[in-house]
């Protein structure tokens, strides 16, 4: 069988709060006309790109009412969801974001803190 880019993708797995994103292909030429080489767009501090996969959220403990607190017990969490969806264009923090690169692309890592504002297509 083989693996394409997607299919590669969903053996990916975000951890906590954070979300994978792919940047928004920049437009090459600025309000007033002048073309920017995209070196130059990727060194802002604020930067856009589409969430394609997110972590289940912020952890927290599950209260659990001991009766024998000396048996080994699997630790359960649950999770706080988080805001950002898949398919979102999220508006973020450069400066929080950690960029990786996987099959020859590049992602950025993102916690959702970082993440200024979303923008999310309804379905009418």
């Amino acid at each position: 069988m083989q693996l394409t880019a997607n299919n590669k993708l969903k053996n990916l797995i975000v951890v906590g709060d954070r979300v994978l994103i792919r940047l928004k292909k920049p437009s090459e030429k600025t309000g007033s006309g002048l073309y920017l080489p995209p070196g130059v767009q990727e060194k802002e501090k604020v930067q856009q790109g589409y969430i394609i996969k997110t972590g289940p959220g912020y952890p927290i403990p599950m209260a659990s009412e001991d009766q024998e607190p000396w048996l080994e017990k699997e630790e359960q969490v649950k999770y706080i969801p988080l805001q950002a969806k898949e398919g979102d264009l999220a508006i973020f923090l450069l400066s929080g974001a950690h960029e990786v690169i996987y099959e020859n692309e590049k992602y950025f890592i993102v916690p959702q803190a970082s993440i200024l504002m979303l923008e999310r297509e309804q379905d009418l």
